[in-house]
């Protein structure tokens, strides 16, 4: 069952502000230059994996809409990546190796045995939450090789960690008010997700309170 209260919605709003700016940036700047197509696929494959249910569940209009726009947004994004604004992607630097066998296949393992129930649904829905997880790790991989990050795309990606950060404050919240309320497996993610945001979330609030652009020490 979806319980929505206003730290859930203000949650989903950071995640829907997140798609925003990253397409505002994109088509003001007529650039994909700093962003990985490896995280927005990855990115299409989590939301298409969890939102299979809006062909057959009675879902609320909230809900239906939001699976709908992070869909559509990130395929469109790919897209923009891929097609409209290919001259400008920085294939060269979006080296994470091989997403595929480092984080599709051991996510995939990973929800064959911890799932909810043992339901072809249950089991895809358990891979997408492994997955979004790590999936921002190329992108973080790509800015950490060149060390300059754009300020749109330090939003962008302070948003979506400001979304699962927030999320964790939701399930705290739950745990505290709903009796019997416990998700191990959503809450073992969400905390992973969390702690690969800590050191983009250090250089990122350093950047706003020196006020001067955003930049990571490079690994090269």
């Amino acid at each position: 069952m979806y319980s929505l209260n206003w730290v859930r919605f203000s949650a989903d709003m950071l995640h829907l502000a997140a798609h925003l700016i990253l397409l505002l940036k994109i088509r003001t700047t007529h650039s994909v230059a700093g962003l990985s197509m490896k995280t927005q696929e990855l990115y299409a494959l989590v939301f298409v994996c969890r939102y299979l249910d809006v062909f057959w569940n009675d879902l609320s209009w909230y809900l239906t809409i939001m699976k709908i726009i992070f869909i559509s947004s990130t395929v469109y994004t790919i897209y923009l990546l891929r097609y409209r604004y290919r001259k400008s992607y920085n294939e060269s630097e979006d080296t994470f190796p091989h997403p595929r066998i480092y984080l599709i296949i051991p996510c995939a393992l990973l929800s064959l045995v911890w799932h909810k129930d043992w339901t072809p649904f249950e089991i895809v829905w358990s891979f997408s939450i492994f997955l979004e997880a790590v999936a921002i790790l190329p992108q973080l991989f790509m800015l950490q090789k060149t060390g300059d990050v754009e300020t749109i795309t330090s939003h962008y990606i302070a948003c979506l960690g400001g979304y699962r950060a927030l999320y964790i404050v939701n399930w705290v919240y739950r745990a505290l008010t709903e009796p019997g309320y416990r998700y191990w497996m959503v809450w073992f993610a969400g905390a992973v997700q969390t702690v690969l945001y800590a050191d983009f979330f250090y250089y990122y609030i350093k950047g706003l309170l020196e006020k001067r652009k955003m930049a990571l020490p490079t690994a090269q």
